[in-house]
């Protein structure tokens, strides 16, 4: 009986990098490009999510979730190759490589929060300058003042309209400005952050943006 436990120790040793190779890689391998989209829902609200667009691995599986944190390649909204090393912020590429460029997404629960058509209405102004500025290609921009909430960011929207609406921060030295996005559906809040230098074309990213979005819901 005693001769077998030098077997049994060395064959433990001999298993354990494969165990702790299937543990640590098998988990956590990148997804392939062409796996189906994911059924993923987000405070009850179905999306069809593509698994190599998802951030966090363990967000990378089907059913109910709070969060879902996603990245797509701009222009052609594919997910990026698991492979590359993306950009720590959206925007920091050189402006020569806009079409290797990023578009961060977040789908959460919305909770008991306002949905940005009313904070926009109802929150914002107490909070903005009194007169708005013009912005590119027609939009107006709403500069928040400075020791509020929304401090370092301005309101950029389309006037006369219920329509295009963003939050931008200005940008600092070698880091740009960014811009929020955001759409209510139902009880889930999807977000998307852009660099705020696309809004010299702000009409076509608002078409891009929603056409990406609706191409994550289930078809009717």
């Amino acid at each position: 009986m005693f001769f077998l436990v030098p077997l049994i120790v060395f064959a433990a040793v001999a298993l354990a990098p494969s165990a702790m190779s299937r543990m640590c890689c098998g988990r956590w391998s990148a997804p392939r490009l062409d796996t189906p989209p994911l059924p993923i829902t987000v405070a009850g609200v179905a999306f069809n999510l593509p698994p190599a667009a998802i951030r966090v691995a363990a967000q990378r599986r089907a059913g109910a979730q709070e969060r879902v944190d996603l990245v797509f390649l701009w222009p052609s909204l594919q997910p990026p190759d698991p492979e590359s090393k993306p950009p720590t912020l959206p925007g920091t590429e050189p402006a020569s490589s806009r079409t290797s460029a990023r578009v961060f997404m977040t789908i959460a629960a919305a909770g008991d929060t306002l949905a940005p058509a009313d904070r926009a209405l109802t929150i914002y102004p107490h909070y903005t300058a009194a007169e708005p500025l013009r912005g590119p290609d027609g939009l107006a921009v709403l500069a928040f003042r400075d020791a509020t909430p929304y401090g370092g960011e301005d309101l950029l929207y389309q006037p006369g309209t219920a329509g295009f609406l963003v939050r931008c921060t200005h940008g600092a030295g070698p880091v740009p400005g960014t811009c929020l996005y955001e759409r209510r559906i139902e009880r889930a809040d999807v977000a998307v952050r852009f660099p705020r230098d696309w809004l010299d074309d702000w009409r076509m990213v608002a078409g891009t943006l929603d056409r990406l979005i609706a191409s994550l819901r289930p078809p009717h």
